[in-house]
């Protein structure tokens, strides 16, 4: 049940940064705010159940690095590393 919410908390990140259309920039349901939010509860019940998860953690810290990069490479203004979405659960991410 954890890995099916992290992997819908991951679908839900990528469709508001914009990685689904052929062009982020210009996808019509892009909104980094939400992506924020939906970025750091998944970095907050990745770094909670991580014990859980078993097998999957790795795809699943992967997933979510992915997305707190895309979302630095998105914002017009980058966040400071440790500033971004999630980060203050995972650390740093560059």
């Amino acid at each position: 049940m954890i890995s099916r919410a992290a992997v819908m908390l991951m679908s839900s990140a990528a469709e508001k940064l914009g990685l689904a259309e052929e062009d982020p920039d210009d996808a019509p349901a892009r909104d980094l705010d939400e992506a924020r939010r939906l970025i750091t509860a998944l970095a907050g019940l990745v770094t909670a159940s991580v014990e859980y998860l078993g097998p999957h953690a790795g795809p699943i810290r992967d997933g979510l690095q992915t997305l707190q990069r895309a979302f630095r490479e998105a914002s017009a203004h980058p966040d400071a590393p440790g500033q971004g979405p999630g980060e203050k659960y995972t650390g740093p991410v560059y």
